[in-house]
């Protein structure tokens, strides 16, 4: 027998304010036209004044608990994927651990960029399997609206804010690929590429919080390659191959991006869990926004193989394989 980390619930909260690609063309030199053609983006959600990183993960969190019967008394800890936090310090993860009346356990950040997710989520396997928890509570959440140069019409048009979240709980499997929960997963990074997507602002540097910086066309040309790479290499650890995946479920940055890797993988679109058109790029929270998408469609069913990968600033990447 073997131990496995199995998903018990998702959930998910987008701000109410919903911002159109024709907004932008007010005040930049763009179009509704040009960033469907560029990104496939259509329209993205941002936060409302006082609504915070934090404040959108404890919504995704209380859906995430409900949809997975549980209560906060039945969370060992929390951890929270973000690069948007509230403040410097402390953690958005003890803010949602307060604000849930959680007094017991542990809760810590994880900061990855737009990877954010996939390390956390490999750190929660970890915790399960090793038996330090039971059941964890992780949350992508970001306000990435809150860091955009809204005169860099590369970047600014990209990214929505919200937050997802999924309910991690043991389970005894067979040790082979045919259990339930987290069966493999890969962690890359290579900071000689940290110049392709970064903030120009920080505490031990600027003093600042910085805006948003991206050459786009250089990091299109590795994400793919990357993405590609990371995804064969967590299948392979868990005995697989591209032809067992059901469902591609992808960090949500650029369509050409998310259809590049599909092709590579010989996965057909018709099996991509696909969001980026109505979220935007959400960074962490996009990967727990689209898998709570994909159950709410109907999409994603007990039992289903899922592939999920990401890559973002550092350079950082990963994926990881699950049996839903």
């Amino acid at each position: 027998m073997k131990t496995r980390a199995v998903v018990e619930g998702v959930g998910q909260y987008l701000p109410e304010r919903i911002v159109p690609n024709t907004w932008f063309e007010e005040f930049l030199d763009t179009s509704d036209e040009w960033i469907r053609t560029r990104s496939g983006i259509e329209r993205r959600h941002f936060a409302a004044e006082g609504e915070t990183t934090s404040s959108m993960a404890v919504e995704a969190a209380r859906a995430a608990i409900a949809d997975a019967g549980c209560s906060i008394d039945d969370i060992d800890g929390i951890l929270v994927a973000t690069s948007t936090p509230d403040l410097t310090f402390p953690s958005v993860a003890t803010m949602v651990q307060a604000e849930l009346g959680m007094n017991h356990g542990f809760a810590f950040d994880v900061q990855a960029v737009c990877a954010g997710f996939i390390y956390a989520l490999t750190n929660a396997n970890a915790l399960i399997v090793s038996g330090q928890a039971k059941r964890l509570l992780l949350i992508g959440a970001e306000t990435f609206s809150r860091i955009l140069d809204w005169e860099d019409r590369a970047t600014c048009v990209l990214f929505g804010d919200g937050a997802g979240a999924l309910v991690l709980g043991a389970a005894e499997g067979t040790g082979t690929s045919a259990d339930r929960g987290i069966l493999a997963s890969d962690l890359r990074s290579d900071g000689r590429y940290r110049d392709m997507l970064y903030v120009d602002g920080g505490v031990s540097s600027t003093g600042t919080v910085g805006k948003v910086r991206m050459r786009g066309n250089a990091l299109f040309r590795q994400a793919v390659e990357k993405l590609t790479s990371t995804a064969e290499s967590a299948l392979a650890a868990a005995g697989l191959t591209d032809d067992d995946i059901d469902w591609i479920v992808p960090h949500q940055a650029n369509i050409r991006i998310i259809a590049g890797t599909a092709r590579k993988l010989g996965v057909p679109m018709s099996r991509v869990i696909v969001t980026v058109q109505e979220h935007g790029n959400t960074s962490a929270a996009s990967i727990p926004l689209a898998l709570a998408e994909g159950v709410a469609r109907g999409k994603i069913r007990r039992g289903d193989l899922i592939v999920t990968e990401a890559i973002g600033g550092g350079l950082a990447w990963g994926a990881v394989v699950l049996r839903w």
